[in-house]
């Protein structure tokens, strides 16, 4: 059995110390720790080559001697997800099967084991250090080897692994050459700005972020450098470079100027002032002025440059002209200045112009205006989590903030570099509307979910109070926050004959989440005062005085107005319900065939004779539907007074007496009326015949 111990020895120990061979087997090598194994900064590794930076591989452990390693267990790490777990192949080896993340940017890659031999009373923490290398080369093929001063020439990079080359994107200068890197549509591209004619080798240093193997075996992070020798012809126009390759366009750039520092020729003349235009014909767009001010000893020229247009360095070359004579030219960029038009958020797939932002939650953010290619933009105690494939562009910025837990601030306000930029994100505490889960009522003596309550609950029993309570630990976790919840209750009162009573409404409910809560000390608190509270403190009908069959509706719901978007709502009904009630009425059973016991010294033996109306007075027991509320059985049973032949209709005469009885009825509908016509059936004690007897006939009934 496999099983990760509880109690580890803290030193680790060699993984060949347990294992006399490890293997690792790829999509298409084998690769094992006795043939593979290498020293690279000064740990050992087993080296194995992979062509999908995600790539599965299966590892094999052979121990020693089969039962020698009595539990092994794989660690977890973020570096990889386990496929399949370690198992023991009949005792001789281990097995498992894992699928790396990014085996371009695992650094300090490892398989980590607890391991506990036979006899042992504690397992061991083992590392199998892996280096995993990928055999990168990056080429060049220009279509053309000529290259013209000051232009700058494009050209892609052929490359097997494009994620694993690092390089740095800013202009770097070479002998010869400005040059700089750029990844555009997953191509790794090459600029080049040649500086002086002839014949010029241009050499590129590469590295990896995995390592590759040189000749001799050996990791290494350094790539050949790409190397090409072009030859490089004058242009038409000579060219003169700039220091600045990037001109912002405001009032103070157009009036005033900025100081740049031009290349010198000798064609160039001091104290001028020069157009600069966007086409080499005359009559072109005005873009630039530039006065040539003084001769600088680095053979360069101080210049004032005034710019009036925008300009891109993509959309071709600016000509330095005298009048109308184009006689240099030049390129830089002039943009405008960085300005934010809109930012919005990602939610709920939808971008929204709502910067309201929660504790503890990622956001995608974008930013767009223009010049935002310039800007540095940062927001206060957010930390950016953005990759660096996030676009930022000169109209459209990117990025992916985490707002941390513990944020104190309501506003997190925008800067470009060190600049207020006058816009801010809102901090929110979370308000979402939680299902009644953390909700319960007590009207039984215990406490019910109100979440998993019936529409309908029958109570046996008088209800003394309904209690309502709160779980608050359920509110707010490390995982999940809802916040404050806000609830409204309205509650009605209605009689055993459906009449209404009285009507409460409750709007101030407010549930705060416990001290557990990550954001407790940052929720206002004198609100949270209902979390616990009996319904009987806010009604004039106290629940213990409500008759049978008396109903009380209560309906809980969210107040909407403190949400986005519509909470959970839950109603249900509290009826005082009995098997059976007890009462008093009147009726008249008429025409009642009774039977007694014949007198052996009357000469008179009557059976079955026929009485008159006569008058019942009974305390009689009602019986209700156990599945039904408040339908009534359609019998009764009672006891009581019964004057025979009240109204005598018999023709012998008046025949009158008063018995005590005990009488079933049967009714003929189950209906709850003052008026019926029963059928009674039963027998007593006549008092004035001193006997008993038996009775069946109608009646009518009446109830008080």
């Amino acid at each position: 059995m496999i099983f990760l111990s509880s109690t580890f020895r803290s030193k680790s120990q060699e993984i060949k110390k347990f294992f006399r061979e490890v293997e690792i087997q790829t999509d298409t090598s084998l690769y094992s720790f006795t043939g593979n194994t290498m020293k690279f900064q000064g740990k050992e590794y087993l080296a194995f080559e992979y062509i999908d930076e995600e790539a599965v591989c299966e590892a094999r452990l052979y121990p020693y001697e089969p039962g020698l390693i009595d539990s092994l267990a794989l660690m977890h790490s973020g570096d990889f997800d386990i496929i399949d777990s370690l198992i023991s192949i009949n005792g001789e080896y281990f097995r498992f099967k894992v699928a790396f993340h990014d085996l371009n940017t695992s650094n300090f890659l490892k398989y980590t084991f607890a391991i506990k031999e036979s006899g042992q009373e504690k397992a061991e923490i083992t590392d199998l250090n892996l280096l995993p290398y990928h055999n990168t080369f990056v080429k060049l093929y220009p279509l053309s080897d000529e290259l013209y001063i000051g232009e700058e020439k494009i050209f892609e990079l052929i490359t097997n692994n494009i994620d694993n080359v690092m390089f740095n994107n800013d202009w770097q200068e070479s002998e010869g050459f400005n040059y700089r890197l750029s990844k555009t549509f997953n191509q790794l591209r090459l600029h080049l700005v040649p500086n002086t004619t002839g014949q010029n080798t241009i050499s590129v240093p590469l590295q990896t972020k995995s390592p590759h193997l040189n000749k001799s075996g050996a990791p290494v992070y350094d790539l050949p450098p790409v190397q090409y020798t072009f030859s490089i012809k004058q242009s038409r126009l000579q060219y003169l470079g700039i220091d600045k390759r990037e001109v912002t366009l405001d009032d103070s750039t157009g009036r005033q100027g900025i100081e740049v520092q031009l290349e010198n020729s000798r064609l160039l003349r001091i104290g001028r002032t020069y157009r600069i235009e966007d086409q080499e014909q005359p009559g072109g767009a005005l873009i630039a002025e530039l006065f040539t001010r003084n001769l600088l000893t680095n053979n360069r020229v101080l210049c004032i440059l005034r710019v009036y247009n925008y300009h891109r360095e993509s959309e071709g070359y600016l000509f330095i002209k005298d009048g109308d004579q184009a006689i240099f030219i030049t390129n830089f960029n002039i943009t405008p200045k960085t300005r934010i038009d809109r930012i919005s958020i990602l939610r709920d797939g939808s971008w929204t112009q709502n910067l309201d932002v929660y504790p503890g939650e990622v956001i995608d953010l974008t930013i767009e205006g223009q010049g935002l290619h310039k800007a540095r933009f940062t927001f206060e105690d957010l930390i950016d989590i953005s990759t660096d494939t996030t676009i930022r562009s000169e109209n459209l910025a990117i990025y992916k903030f985490r707002v941390p837990m513990d944020v104190t601030k309501k506003s997190l306000n925008l800067y470009n570099w060190t600049n207020n930029t006058g816009r801010a994100l809102n901090v929110k505490e979370y308000q979402e509307p939680r299902p009644f889960d953390f909700l319960y009522v007590n009207y039984d003596g215990n406490k019910h979910q109100v979440s998993g309550l019936p529409s309908t609950i029958l109570v046996d029993k008088t209800i003394s109070d309904v209690i309502f309570s709160a779980d608050k630990t359920m509110l707010d976790s490390e995982v999940k926050m809802y916040g404050k919840q806000y609830l409204q209750m309205e509650i009605t009162i209605y009689g055993g004959k459906n009449e209404i009573l009285e009507i409460r409404t409750l709007d101030n409910i407010v549930i705060c989440p416990d001290i557990n809560s990550p954001r407790y000390e940052h929720y206002p608190k004198r609100d949270c005062e209902m979390d616990y509270f009996n319904l009987n403190q806010f009604i004039r009908r106290k629940t213990h005085t409500l008759d049978l069959w008396s109903r009380i509706n209560i309906k809980i719901r969210h107040n909407n107005s403190k949400y986005s978007g519509a909470g959970f709502s839950k109603e249900f009904d509290l009826i005082l319900r009995k098997d059976y009630s007890f009462d008093i009425e009147v009726s008249f059973p008429a025409g009642l065939i009774t039977v007694s016991k014949p007198d052996p010294d009357s000469e008179d033996d009557r059976f079955g004779q026929l009485t008159g109306i006569s008058i019942a007075m009974i305390a009689q027991f009602t019986f209700y539907h156990p599945e039904k509320i408040n339908t009534v059985r359609p019998y009764k049973i009672g006891a009581g007074f019964l004057a025979l032949n009240t109204f005598n209709f018999s023709d012998t005469g008046e025949d009158r007496d008063i018995g005590v009885v005990i009488l079933g009825s049967l009714y003929p509908t189950t209906k709850d009326t003052r008026l019926t016509f029963p059928l009674y059936f039963g027998g007593g004690y006549l008092l004035k015949d001193t006997k008993f007897f038996l009775l069946l006939g109608p009646g009518i009934r009446i109830k008080l």
